[in-house]
């Protein structure tokens, strides 16, 4: 089979041709149809779980994936060949992932049966970025009518905050770069846009906003800049980061709750995506729709936080 691999830890990604994993006794294997991009995904190239999970080589990248059960193992009773399921394939050993034309994923992964009214190249855009934003908006406490700073709106995680908040009736300022983006923001359900590019955020959020934001959900900033982004919200507000960079002292200096922010992958919360998508409430934010081919180029766009809407991966039927 064909899959998207590195030969070692910060390997550079390339398309190899690999034997088509087995299925064992727990497990479903699963033909791909495709798979969702996310920054977690180069960062398993670079070792973020060395040592914490045994490792595979070739290391076959991607958590995020939906596809069509193929076969089952023995002891499988959730699953049948020919469902449709999505979700995170990422399973022990790491390097067993979704960046393949057929995967072998435990029953008891985070999977779950994917969404009726999407296509599959649509339900791998899900999975984390969904989960995330289902999660980190719970996390916020934030309700009704509060005001949320969101920094990092355009991506995939910041594209399903904008649409989830909004549905519970929170104020949303996303972040833009771009008209394009303003517009699809506003479509989405944000209030208030801010083109970093243009303007500063901090004046803009303080000018408008004197007593400050009662919520910061940043997705992208290194931690000097989360830090004076905190300075924005609040006093006994909450401010979240995905990206591992707040501190004790950075929240307890403003009397703010949260911190560093990761998601915990489950069939619970896939479930409620999908109600959420079926009933029509969610829109799927895929944004680039690319080959095996294409993913080392899109890793490194990745990389440098150029990515637009949400990655997928198409890969097979």
């Amino acid at each position: 089979m064909k899959a998207v691999a590195v030969q070692q830890f910060k390997g550079v990604p390339e398309v190899m041709e690999l034997p088509r994993p087995e299925v064992k006794p727990g497990t479903i294997l699963v033909r791909v149809a495709a798979a969702g991009m996310n920054p977690f995904d180069w960062k398993l190239v670079d070792g973020i779980l060395d040592g914490k999970m045994p490792h595979k080589f070739p290391l076959v990248l991607g958590v995020d994936g939906a596809g069509t059960v193929e076969a089952v193992g023995d002891g499988v009773t959730l699953f049948k060949p020919g469902d449709h399921i999505y979700g995170q394939f990422i399973h022990s050993p790491v390097g067993e992932g979704s960046y393949a034309e057929y995967v072998a994923v435990p029953e008891k992964a985070a999977i779950s049966h994917a969404p009726n009214s999407i296509s599959l190249v649509e339900a791998a855009a899900m999975p984390t970025a969904g989960m995330t934003a289902q999660q980190i908006i719970e996390r916020s406490g934030l309700k009704h009518e509060q005001i949320l700073l969101l920094v990092g709106a355009t991506g995939g995680v910041g594209s399903f905050i904008v649409q989830l908040a909004a549905m519970q009736g929170i104020y949303v300022i996303a972040t833009v770069s771009s008209e394009e983006d303003e517009v699809r923001m506003k479509k989405l359900g944000a209030k208030e846009t801010i083109n970093y590019k243009k303007l500063s955020i901090e004046k803009e959020v303080s000018s408008r906003y004197p007593s400050g934001v009662d919520g910061l959900i940043d997705l992208v900033s290194p931690a000097a800049v989360f830090k004076g982004l905190t300075e924005l919200v609040a006093v006994k507000g909450v401010a979240l980061t995905t990206a591992f960079v707040s501190t004790a002292e950075v929240l307890k200096a403003r009397g703010l709750s949260g911190g560093n922010f990761e998601t915990q992958g489950t069939p619970a919360s896939l479930d409620a995506l999908t109600d959420a998508v079926d009933n029509g409430a969610l829109v799927v934010p895929v944004g680039e729709v690319i080959g095996m081919q294409d993913v080392p180029g899109a890793i490194t766009e990745s990389r440098n936080l150029k990515g637009k809407g949400k990655t997928v991966i198409r890969i097979g039927g």
